[in-house]
């Protein structure tokens, strides 16, 4: 897709065309995207759709069509009669038979010549007023339906780094995830049997108070918080790579022994500590209350 009509449309609906990296050490920015045969399975769906909505609209054309030729055909005329059969008709004459054996039963074709013939002119003109402007609808849809696929697809964004992880999909309804490693729980692969075919695979990550079920009035609440607390590397052709690599900057981030880096920095301040103080200042806080605290049981035990 050409770029600058890329960067008109991702500005007209106002979605920047790349996320800000999540929180993370330079350079450890990993960014992956959805595979190829995403793309393909999308293309191919899309015109599944196309050639359905073609088939309706020629199934429409040729029956209004149909209707409209059963309107002007001509009306058979009846069998003529001589002046004999009309003045004194024989009683053994066909024409004189019983009602009911002069009748016919009517081919289809007649029938609906007759009902055309009654449907009232503006119903016809509705019809192919409205038989036009679908036509016209879907010619113009074809380009921005396909246009609209092929930035669904490249618009899904997945970025790593040591610390957190940030994922972002869709156009007309941009959702974005952001998960920091100290609240990350689960990751999760799965992989349906087309998706097999194509070598594709979804990865699922969970951070903390995600997957909980509530019922009730609560349950559109907890569904809403599910949400926000999962995330999808969707349609991915390297998924054990995710994985792999979640899970070994995960190990690497508890083993460190630190947690969010904005938490660190809340919770120093909430203490008045300095988010930069020194270990030493603090162990020698920590002796100097161990002191007291052993100097104040010797005078409980004395006393």
């Amino acid at each position: 897709m050409d770029s600058g009509w890329r960067s008109t449309v991702l500005r007209w609906l106002r979605v920047p065309p790349r996320p800000e990296p999540p929180a993370g050490a330079p350079g450890s920015e990993r960014v992956f995207r959805s595979g190829r045969n995403a793309l393909r399975l999308s293309l191919a769906a899309w015109g599944v759709n196309q050639v359905f909505a073609l088939m309706g609209l020629i199934f429409g054309l040729s029956m209004l069509q149909g209707w409209k030729s059963f309107r002007s055909a001509a009306v058979p005329p009846e069998p003529l009669r001589t002046p004999a059969q009309v003045q004194s008709p024989d009683a053994s004459s066909p024409t004189n038979a019983p009602a009911r054996r002069s009748r016919r039963k009517k081919s289809p074709w007649e029938v609906a010549g007759e009902l055309s013939r009654k449907t009232p002119d503006g119903v016809l003109w509705l019809l192919t007023v409205v038989e036009g402007f679908s036509l016209i609808t879907f010619l113009v849809q074809i380009p921005v339906t396909y246009a609209l696929r092929r930035l669904e697809y490249e618009q899904r964004w997945f970025l790593v780094t040591d610390r957190s992880l940030r994922l972002r999909s869709g156009v007309w309804q941009v959702r974005e995830v952001t998960m920091s490693f100290a609240n990350l729980q689960q990751i999760t692969v799965s992989q349906g049997p087309l998706q097999r075919l194509l070598g594709l695979a979804d990865v699922r990550v969970q951070s903390a108070g995600g997957g909980g079920g509530g019922g009730g009035s609560g349950h559109g609440h907890s569904q809403a918080s599910d949400d926000a607390h999962l995330g999808y590397f969707r349609a991915v052709d390297n998924a054990e790579e995710i994985r792999d690599l979640i899970t070994e900057r995960l190990r690497r981030f508890r083993e460190s022994g630190l947690g969010d880096p904005e938490e660190a920095h809340l919770t120093a301040a909430s203490c008045g500590t300095p988010a930069g103080a020194s270990s030493a200042e603090t162990r020698a806080a920590a002796r100097e209350l161990l002191g007291e605290v052993r100097v104040l049981r010797q005078s409980l035990a004395g006393g």
